[in-house]
């Protein structure tokens, strides 16, 4: 979907389409959810502060947040999906991966496909969204973005090459600023570049499965299939303050509030964690995460608030305003699994 969270908004909101807009609670410590493209040429982005935002531009139009909304939108959106595929993959609210070599006997070729659903949900939720195609997950994502917004981009499986290689590292999935630190160190700036660099160096420089997974991608080879059972990797909860928090009693208050919040949704789902994490943001906006991988998974909140309380204490935060604090539960498995 193009800027989900402003465009269901802008529903009810039509004399703000053209303007910079943004979707975000208006209040002093806010953050940004979704920005249009009118602010993005701005350079206003989510997860921007809206203080920063507003600084770029006095102008923006705060939209708020309505999540029953948009996930509401986001059901409706999916069932259209489902009426050209059973093989539909959710990645979020607002994206999925949809496999539809089973159906172009009925609805057309790939390219077709993607026109008519685009049209579809235009025509049935006034939102717009934009489509990749191409024979991988990985190359389709990428494909999905370029195409943005409101439109359609096709990637043959003759042409993933030629698409792939002149794209920065960074399109890379699983490459983040300190994988791209190692990879620009040693002269890889390209997809291109990675792809032409011995895969044994790559292990060397990242480790045996970072490198491999990196190596196949920079050649465009993918081979998960769309997954339409979605698993749950992590649950978590966080909060931005109003104004910062130097007091360490209230911080762990609300780590109490969090970690029964986490429990709560574990013990719902039939689920226990391994691991245990904590996430700080100070009022500097530097963030340290800490995390605990437990003998024996829990959902029980009062053992998670222990844990996150004791990671909490590690860090030391010697009287250190702190701006956003979270829990966040990883390495889920059944119930029971010991």
């Amino acid at each position: 979907m193009d800027a989900f969270f402003v465009s269901v908004e802008l529903l009810d909101h039509p004399e703000y389409v053209g303007l910079p807009s943004v979707a975000a609670h208006d209040a002093p410590r806010s953050v940004i959810s979704s920005a249009s493209y009118e602010a993005r040429a701005l350079g206003i982005r989510s997860a921007m502060p809206l203080s920063a935002a507003k600084r770029l531009c006095p102008n923006v139009v705060v939209l708020g947040l309505n999540f029953a909304k948009y996930k509401e939108y986001s059901q409706k959106v999916m069932a259209i999906f489902h009426e050209y595929t059973p093989l539909v993959e959710p990645l979020s609210i607002d994206e999925a991966f949809l496999d539809v070599s089973g159906a172009t006997k009925l609805f057309g070729s790939a390219e077709q496909i993607a026109h008519q659903i685009r049209a579809r949900v235009l025509a049935e939720t006034g939102l717009p969204c934009s489509v990749g195609v191409a024979e991988s997950k990985f190359v389709a994502k990428i494909a999905s973005g370029k195409a943005k917004p409101r439109g359609v981009m096709v990637v043959e499986p003759d042409e993933t090459l030629e698409f792939l290689h002149p794209l920065p590292i960074e399109a890379l999935w699983g490459v983040g600023r300190k994988t791209a630190e190692v990879l620009h160190k040693r002269g890889l700036h390209t997809v291109g570049d990675v792809a032409d660099a011995p895969e044994q160096s790559l292990i060397g420089a990242l480790g045996e499965s970072t490198g491999h997974h990196l190596h196949e991608l920079a050649w465009g080879r993918d081979a998960r299939q769309v997954q339409t059972e979605r698993v749950e990797k992590s649950i978590g909860r966080e909060h931005t303050f109003n104004a910062d928090v130097t007091d360490h009693e209230f911080l762990k208050a609300t780590l109490l509030d969090h970690a029964e919040h986490v429990g709560r949704t574990l013990r719902a789902q039939d689920i226990e964690a391994r691991t245990i994490g904590l996430k700080v943001t100070f009022s500097d906006f530097e963030q340290v995460t800490r995390s605990r991988t437990l003998m024996e998974p829990t959902s029980v909140s009062r053992e998670i608030h222990r844990i996150v309380c004791e990671l909490l204490d590690e860090l030391r935060l010697g009287g250190r305003a702190v701006r956003l604090i979270g829990v966040r539960a990883a390495s889920l498995v059944e119930a029971g699994t010991a």
